[in-house]
């Protein structure tokens, strides 16, 4: 019995499995070096992330935060031109209001809503500071 054309055809599927083995490590090897490439962006957006996190704690408030007012951006800008604590009345005389206990209570609770949301600082009762 002749042997040999087993042995060719053995030798044709052991260098097929050869040949597929090759490529298949090719592919695993640019595989890792994509997976590491992933991994390693996936870990700077992670800081990234952690980084904005931690610094928009430190954000002043903008504006956006404000309620939908007219008087709240130029409450805050008598409050950035002011050197010491404001009271009510001082801020409606800054905004030009009539000094009517009705303009002053409203401005007393529109200087509250922003102690509220962390703006301005209520000093003593009834004076209030920007927030350092």
């Amino acid at each position: 019995m002749n042997i040999q054309p087993l042995l060719d055809a053995l030798d044709i599927q052991e260098n097929a499995a050869r040949a597929l083995a090759d490529d298949l490590r090719a592919q695993i090897g640019d595989l890792q070096t994509r997976l590491r490439e992933a991994e390693t962006h996936l870990e700077h957006l992670t800081i990234t992330r952690k980084t904005i996190t931690d610094l928009a704690d430190r954000l002043p408030t903008g504006p956006e935060d404000l309620p939908e007012h007219p008087d709240y951006p130029r409450i805050l800008a008598v409050f950035n031109e002011a050197t010491g604590r404001l009271r009510a009345k001082d801020v409606c005389e800054a905004l030009d209001h009539e000094l009517l206990p009705k303009n002053i209570e409203g401005t007393r609770a529109k200087l509250k809503r922003l102690v509220e949301l962390g703006v301005l600082a209520e000093v003593d009762t009834g004076s209030f500071a920007r927030k350092q």
